[in-house]
């Protein structure tokens, strides 16, 4: 990230991919001469994907998915064209520590699991769902199975389903939480939510259990961090 003045250029680098960004299109144009100089790099263009982010540029904003790497993780799963359900999870889903049957191969509930946790990127709404069957992956059983497999069925009936960031001048900043006390039927502690909202757009989301204070806690830091990080930007 390098402020100069009122312009700002921001340089994300993983392994061997480079991401640039900023206000000033003559500033970007340099760096990427500099970088093509020094290195040798090869200029793809405008963002289209990134480390399995669809990027699509529409009139007001940007549009950004998982779409391709969501299509063949349902592929691999075998729900790619399953039937679909309407909800992450079933109507007043319920789960105790001894619903079903233990798992005969647990190994498959938890790459299940972990594929869940990196959609939750671009896919705010089953972000509670995947927080909830989370819990049980060291004992799962055949009714965590099947709450899970409702949520692939989600899944893939929703796969264009993604994030729109609006294109705006303001940078106001919005969060929303809400709690559920005492909720989770396996710690009895809270489940609290929140979203953030950037403008109208979101830009971090959670579901997560916390008892009271601890949520209180949560909350208030990750509305200020945000906050924090928009001052150092001026």
């Amino acid at each position: 990230m390098k402020p100069s003045g009122h312009e700002l250029t921001i340089v994300v680098v993983y392994v061997d991919h480079i991401l640039l960004t900023g206000s000033n299109l003559v500033e970007i144009q340099a760096l990427k001469h500099h970088l093509h100089t020094s290195f040798g790099i090869k200029d793809l263009g405008c963002l289209s994907y990134f480390l399995g982010f669809e990027v699509s540029h529409l009139p007001d904003g940007i549009n950004l998915t998982q779409r391709r790497f969501t299509q063949d993780s349902l592929k691999e799963f075998g729900f790619l064209n399953a039937k679909s359900s309407t909800t992450p999870l079933a109507l007043n889903c319920k789960f105790t520590s001894s619903s079903g049957v233990l798992l005969r191969y647990p190994t498959v509930y938890r790459t299940y699991i972990y594929k869940l946790n990196s959609w939750i990127n671009t896919r705010h709404d089953i972000s509670f769902a995947v927080q909830t069957i989370s819990q049980f992956m060291q004992t799962p059983t055949s009714s965590y199975m099947d709450a899970l497999e409702h949520l692939l069925r989600y899944v893939s009936g929703t796969l264009g389903q993604g994030l729109l960031l609006k294109g705006v001048d303001s940078l106001n900043l919005t969060a929303y939480s809400d709690s559920d006390w005492t909720s989770c039927p396996k710690s009895h502690k809270s489940v609290i939510c929140y979203v953030i909202l950037l403008d109208k757009s979101p830009v971090s989301w959670k579901s997560k259990i916390k008892v009271q204070w601890l949520g209180l806690l949560q909350r208030l830091n990750t509305k200020l961090w945000p906050k924090l990080q928009l001052k150092s930007l001026g």
